[in-house]
This record gives structure tokens, C-alpha cells and sequence, in this order.
């Protein structure tokens, strides 16, 4: 039972450590779809959420109630959907 509490600790740190650069992998993620979404010239203001669909393939879910996927085609240019 001791052995338990002593790796809880470690356990918790473990988590905090692995978990924060997927954190900041989405927020870099939103911005970036942020900026995509902008510079087709769609409303949205933020990006507040982000569902992944396949390599370079996104639902991006606004603050303003918009949703795009957001993805590149066959050509190599980023497109902008609104879904």
C-alpha cells in the first residue's frame, strides 16, 4: 500500500509532463486554422475547438458558431469549407 501513495506523486507529474505539449500542439493548431479561416475571408473570429479528420484535415469550430473543415486538396492549396 505504501508503494502506491510513493507513485502517485510520480504518476501525476508523468501526466502533467506528457499532457502539456498536446496542449500547446492545439493552440498552435487553432491559431493557425484561425488565420486560415481569415485569410479566405470567412466570419469566425476564433477557433475554439478542433476535430481532426486525417493528415491535414480539420473541423474547425468557431467562437461566433461557424464550423469549416479546413483541409488541402489534390492541388496543394488549403481550402476552407463551411460546414
Amino acid at each position: 500500500m505504501r508503494n502506491r501513495v510513493k507513485c502517485l506523486p510520480l504518476i501525476a507529474v508523468m501526466l502533467a509532463l506528457f499532457a502539456v505539449p498536446a496542449l500547446a500542439d492545439d493552440i498552435s493548431l487553432a491559431k493557425d486554422l484561425t488565420a486560415v479561416i481569415a485569410l479566405h475571408g470567412l466570419p469566425c473570429g476564433k477557433v475554439v475547438s478542433v476535430k481532426r479528420l486525417g493528415d491535414n484535415d480539420h473541423i474547425a469550430s468557431c467562437q461566433d458558431g461557424n464550423r469549416y473543415r479546413v483541409f488541402v486538396n489534390p492541388e496543394g492549396r488549403v481550402v476552407a469549407q463551411k460546414q
